[in-house]
């Protein structure tokens, strides 16, 4: 007799239930069987001009940096403003990428991050599995997926987006098809452009998406939270143009960068921050260095917390006693850090509002703030030396 419990049970009796939305299934459907037949007929009969490869390689990469750094990190989470030629190109290659319109990808989005890992209310919860967080979420329709504008109000506001929203079809069936077949008929390869660019390029622009909601909260390390799903994966950081780090963008939604440092693979942030220069975006939001380092020493204490209570029967771990009371002493060290921040900032908020300090970044206030910062980062690295002794 089986051990599972109805409540187990409930995701896959409503994936069961759920009425099935056929135009999106064709759709997927089609679409990927297309590719995996043409691309390789094509290829072996026809060849493919190594015009039809740029050209898959452009509309791939105008696809998902629309995505990303239009749908994502604009709209939906409002991390920078953009100059309205900018956001008319997000638009059209949004538009192309197939992923419904902003309204949609962004009111879905916000919910995804109010209600993360939630099996009723998230609409692409990977508590329901890999499939459904993938895929299977957008080719049934789930109460959970059931489109909510009140969330985006803001956007709303926007014609350009209204208009989108409005003709989406039309526009989704003029980019999908004539901007591959005109760009094919410009380099004199229709037919080799259109397979490339047009079939397979939506295919695997459809699939590097759906990893985000996928793979990236079960593949890779929680390195600033660990309550939610969301992992930090520099391996698919590669393929989804910086949108990897998710663990540190679940926490630090309002960032306009994933990957915040300055290594890490993040074309997006590196495309957004570039276009300032030229006036295309401007009022970039970053999180505090305090903030991020904050939370990753939290990480760290979490962790030898739970090193600590699997040790502590152990035989043969002498020093377990004096590990736990540097780590307390640690700790309470953090607290402090964070009691001190949080003092000096009310008194910089203060004298900057009265415009005590002309020049607030070379103030005093401003010195110790950035010394309290410097400190978190010492401590991060003795934790890290006593979580080595604790392996």
């Amino acid at each position: 007799m089986s051990n599972t419990s109805s409540a187990e049970l409930q995701p896959q009796v409503a994936s069961q239930r759920a009425p099935r939305i056929w135009s999106t299934t064709l759709m997927f459907v089609v679409t990927f069987v297309a590719a995996l037949v043409l691309v390789p007929w094509f290829g072996l009969t026809h060849g493919f001009s190594a015009g039809a490869w740029i050209l898959f390689v452009v509309f791939l990469y105008a696809n998902g940096m629309s995505i990303t750094g239009g749908y994502h990190r604009l709209w939906a989470h409002k991390t920078y403003d953009a100059h309205w030629s900018l956001r008319l190109i997000y638009l059209v290659f949004g538009t192309m990428a197939l992923q419904n319109s902003v309204f949609a990808w962004a009111s879905g989005h916000r919910t995804h991050h109010l209600n993360v890992d939630d099996v009723d209310k998230d609409p692409y919860s990977i508590t329901r599995g890999f499939w459904f967080a993938h895929i299977g979420w957008m080719v049934r329709e789930y109460e959970s997926g059931k489109p909510d504008f009140t969330n985006i109000p803001d956007l709303r506001r926007d014609p350009m987006l209204a208009f989108q929203h409005r003709y989406y079809v039309p526009l989704a069936l003029l980019t999908n098809f004539g901007l591959p077949l005109l760009a094919g008929w410009l380099i004199g390869d229709v037919w080799g452009a259109f397979i490339l660019a047009g079939v397979l390029r939506l295919v695997v622009s459809h699939h590097v998406t759906f990893f985000i909601n996928s793979l990236a909260h079960m593949w890779g390390s929680r390195p600033y939270t660990d309550e939610n799903s969301a992992r930090d994966n520099p391996i698919l950081a590669v393929f989804t143009y910086g949108e990897g780090y998710h663990n540190y963008h679940h926490i630090f939604a309002h960032d306009y960068r994933n990957g915040v440092r300055w290594w890490q693979w993040d074309p997006t942030k590196w495309l957004i921050a570039g276009l300032q220069y030229v006036g295309l975006t401007r009022r970039l939001k970053r999180t505090a260095p305090f903030q991020i380092q904050r939370a990753l020493l939290a990480m760290q204490f979490t962790r030898a917390q739970e090193k600590l209570a699997k040790l502590q029967h152990a035989a043969g771990h002498s020093h377990i006693e004096h590990l736990r009371q540097r780590i307390a002493h640690e700790y309470e060290t953090f607290l402090a850090a964070l009691s001190e921040w949080a003092r000096v900032k009310e008194q910089w908020l203060e004298e900057k509002k009265r415009a005590v300090v002309e020049h607030w970044e070379h103030s005093e206030i401003q010195q110790r703030l950035q010394e309290i910062e410097a400190s978190l980062r010492t401590q991060r690295r003795r934790m890290r030396l006593i979580s080595a002794q604790l392996a």
